[in-house]
């Protein structure tokens, strides 16, 4: 879906008793100018939106591996033989 560019105004009061409609169609794109008495005072648009870049050692630091980590396991002994 394509982002709509214009920019819609709207009244303080209706802003207030319609915010989740707006939110909706701000998610989808659409931006508004939030006006009080005919006057703009407020911008509601789209939040940039962050994408992760993942790469290597993105993980560093966060995970931990035991020395005896392939050392064979003492009770699984009588099954590896």
């Amino acid at each position: 879906m394509k982002p709509t560019t214009r920019v819609q105004e709207v009244g303080a009061y209706e802003a207030k008793t319609n915010l989740s409609r707006l939110l909706r169609q701000t998610r989808a794109g659409q931006s508004f100018i939030i006006t009080q008495r005919g006057k703009p005072v407020a911008e509601l648009k789209p939040a940039p939106i962050k994408r992760a870049k993942a790469g290597r050692g993105d993980m560093k630091g966060k995970i931990w591996v035991a020395d005896d980590f392939c050392a064979p396991i003492k009770d699984m002994r009588e099954y590896m033989e």
